[in-house]
């Protein structure tokens, strides 16, 4: 039961990056596992339900990950860097188009909003841990972890956007040379620092 919930799910976020969220159908997802439309609406009684669920079933993945990311044995300095540049867009955005199509239907889709809005919290929240153990372990200086945290993802995020609506727009190492420096300018420490290569 849980493992045909969760193909749903899988098969819903491949459709809501095909098609969009406006344009998906309960019918594309059960086409898609050749399952019966029936099948569908018995793990989520409507299409809102699905895209809410699906939405929420991609960033838990991607939380996850970046819960690893920051868990690691090293420095906050160097998980920080590592997360930061996982989530920055590498300009193969197909994650991406699921997340901008979300915000976009979020606008209209009370639901959906909340489940972004809470895992937004979550995102923001455990990159602010880690600044916070920075600044606890003596690594760099930060007075406000927390709004360094929403600087940090509005512009990833921005940038997602970009690299997303306007494909090859900009040049991926550019991309990452300005994620750096962000991230070196918010916590006080020269740009070579986050690789190593020097201090504050």
């Amino acid at each position: 039961m849980e493992q045909r919930r969760e193909e749903i799910l899988r098969a819903a976020v491949e459709q809501i990056d095909t098609r969009g969220v406006s344009a998906v159908r309960i019918a594309d997802v059960a086409s898609a596992l050749s399952v019966s439309n029936a099948l569908v609406l018995y793990h989520f009684a409507t299409k809102e339900r699905l895209v809410a669920a699906a939405y929420a079933y991609a960033a838990e993945g991607d939380l996850a990950h970046l819960r690893r990311l920051l868990g690691r044995r090293t420095t906050a300095l160097r998980r920080l860097r590592a997360a930061v540049r996982w989530y920055a867009p590498t300009g193969q955005a197909k994650g991406w188009r699921v997340w901008i199509e979300g915000w976009a239907a979020s606008l209209r889709d009370a639901a959906l909003r909340d489940v972004a809005r809470e895992l937004d919290q979550q995102w923001k929240a455990a990159l602010a841990e880690v600044i916070a153990e920075g600044v606890a372990a003596g690594e760099f200086h930060c007075d406000d972890p927390e709004s360094t945290a929403w600087r940090l993802t509005a512009l990833l995020d921005g940038l997602a956007v970009q690299m997303t609506a306007y494909a090859g727009s900009l040049p991926r190492t550019t991309m990452l040379r300005w994620t750096d420096e962000a991230l070196a300018r918010e916590l006080g420490v020269e740009r070579s620092a986050l690789t190593g290569g020097g201090g504050r």
